[in-house]
């Protein structure tokens, strides 16, 4: 037996409740992981939202877009009793059962080795968003973004990708400027290493005009919607936004105009099914390039059932920095 957070459906409604299953009742995969951390992130928000936000599939459900824990069982020569491993994306805790459980069973080609150097739940600190900021800064890098390049902004940076992505940028040597709409989160960033802060109601207004004053290197992009727009049209020429939100929505009420005559490039991040080498090239970097004392002081510690009443904080935009699911708490 193994507790776990299910949500049931109940009418228009989900209800998620702290329940003892059978190990039967597990998804079929290859491994099965005893979990010992899982997070918070915005998609769980919305999974536990009342219909399941609408990325539920299928009922009963376990939330929880990513888990580390240590191998019980093995039908794949790659992973034994033991080991020590990590997952993000994929889809689990949205159409497959995630780290919400003290139990998990996936495919293996989903999972990770657990990097030298961390803990299961330092690599929870990290989680899917971190994993996410790293690759957006890896994307960064690749389209020749350096620090002497000038100032990098980024966009909801109280949030879980943001703040991992200003710890990493600040680390690297990186000039940062973080956006909040908190005047309480000011300290709080200036701590993770931003050198700047810009209020979120001056980058709010509707684009007026396609092009503004050349000022942004480089950006990391958790928001979308208005703010990506205006914010591609004060990039510097030759600078790239990576894109890795939709809390602003989806749509883009942008020109090409950024695109033609700036040479703008917008970097699309997907971490739900990046092949194996990209994946570990992402955690490789977190172990070397993100200061372990800021990832500490993102954490806000959890049990499963906290869950629902941050789920919809998190959807507030309430929660700051990092939550850490202590599964077996």
């Amino acid at each position: 037996m193994f507790r776990a957070l299910v949500l049931e459906k109940e009418g228009d409604a989900a209800v998620a409740q702290v329940r003892e299953l059978d190990e039967s009742a597990l998804p079929v995969g290859d491994v099965t992981v005893a979990v010992e951390y899982s997070t918070l992130n915005y998609k769980d928000g919305l999974a536990l939202s009342a219909n399941g936000g609408g990325i539920v599939r299928a009922w009963p459900h376990v939330a929880g877009i990513d888990f580390a824990g240590t191998v019980e069982a093995s039908s794949d020569s790659r992973y034994k009793p033991g080991d020590k491993v990590v997952l993000t994306g994929w889809r689990v805790g949205e159409v497959h059962w995630g780290g919400y459980a003290q139990k998990a069973r996936v495919k293996a080609d989903w999972l990770v080795p657990l990097p030298g150097g961390l803990t299961t739940r330092q690599a929870m600190a990290v989680g899917t968003a971190g994993f996410t900021a790293m690759l957006a800064v890896l994307a960064l890098e690749d389209h020749g973004l350096t620090p002497a390049k000038g100032e990098v902004l980024v966009t909801g940076a109280a949030g879980g990708v943001g703040s991992v992505a200003v710890a990493i940028l600040a680390g690297l040597g990186y000039q940062v400027a973080a956006v909040t709409g908190r005047p309480e989160t000011e300290a709080y960033l200036r701590d993770l290493g931003a050198s700047r802060i810009v209020a979120r109601s001056d980058l709010a207004e509707t684009v007026k005009r396609p092009l503004e004053a050349e000022t942004w290197a480089g950006c990391v992009d958790a928001v979308g919607g208005a703010m990506l727009a205006r914010v591609l049209g004060q990039m510097k020429y030759g600078g790239s936004v990576a894109a890795v939100g939709l809390a602003g929505g989806a749509s883009l009420p942008a020109s090409v105009i950024p695109f033609l005559l700036r040479g703008v490039n917008l970097l699309g991040i997907d971490s739900v099914s990046k092949p194996y080498a990209d994946r570990m090239r992402a955690w490789e970097r977190l172990v070397t390039d993100l200061p372990m004392a800021k990832l500490e002081a993102m954490v806000k510690p959890a049990v499963l059932s906290d869950l629902p009443a941050l789920g919809a904080a998190i959807l507030k935009g309430e929660v700051q920095g990092r939550v850490v699911v202590d599964v077996n708490g």
